[in-house]
């Protein structure tokens, strides 16, 4: 637990998330339709409805919210949802820097205290926007207190 951010840090996989209660996975996904490295991997072993419904949500796209800072909520169990959250643009780091927008991450996790909210959820997630997207944990973090814990919603990172 870190002292200031509320936020709880444990060892372990996210597509397990601990505790009682509700409970929304939160990723982060590319506004490009691509679903097939890093932790989307993991959920996709565990269930095949989150990546159906993003590939569905892109490819309507025309006619719905698809777009950095949106976010979509599959459910997976009883109690459990996924949150696919669009925070990247493209996927490879290249001449416009790395795939990671924070400000997209920061409105997608807007929608997602919403949602937690409103189901009475915890929040769990591994380290968003830091693998594949290439983002900083330091920039990640903040946005994280500011939109979910300060509004009193519990959020554990997992670090496998």
């Amino acid at each position: 637990m870190t002292e200031n951010t509320g936020i709880s840090y444990v060892k372990g996989d996210a597509t397990a998330p601990q505790g009682k209660g509700v409970k929304i996975i939160t990723h982060v996904c590319n506004d490009l339709g691509g679903w097939g490295k890093g932790f989307v991997l993991a959920l996709s072993r565990r269930w095949p409805e989150p990546e159906a419904a993003y590939r569905r949500w892109h490819r309507e796209r025309a006619g719905n919210d698809f777009g950095l800072g949106a976010a979509q909520f599959v459910q997976v169990g009883d109690r459990l949802w996924v949150a696919n959250v669009v925070g990247q643009r493209g996927i490879r780091t290249g001449s416009k820097g790395v795939p990671v927008r924070y400000e997209a991450i920061d409105a997608g996790l807007g929608r997602v205290a919403d949602r937690a909210a409103e189901l009475g959820a915890s929040v769990h997630m591994p380290r968003i926007g830091c693998g594949l997207a290439g983002g900083k944990w330091s920039r990640v973090e903040p946005l994280i207190a500011e939109r979910l814990t300060r509004r009193g919603i519990p959020v554990t990172v997992y670090d496998h």
